[in-house]
């Protein structure tokens, strides 16, 4: 996703820019009291939007839930114990 795009997300959901750094922004969610950094890239990758959408407590861009996909236990080895 455009970096942009991002930015315009959490704007719309109450964050608000706390400062620049070298090679990061920082935004802040003060209903929640909590922060990120976004990276100045053109691109985003999609999981990394996730995480600053879970980190900053707002819905996520895609409109997907910010829960962690399930996936199935890793299967039992047979054999003997060490």
């Amino acid at each position: 996703m455009k970096r942009r795009e991002l930015i315009r997300h959490l704007e719309k959901h109450g964050c608000e820019l706390l400062r620049e750094g070298a090679k990061h922004t920082v935004y802040v969610n003060r209903k929640v009291r909590k922060s990120s950094t976004i990276p100045r890239h053109r691109e985003i990758n999609e999981d990394l939007a996730r995480k600053i959408c879970r980190d900053l407590e707002v819905p996520n861009p895609s409109g997907q839930s910010n829960r962690p996909v399930q996936r199935p236990a890793p299967a039992l080895r047979w054999g003997r114990r060490r």
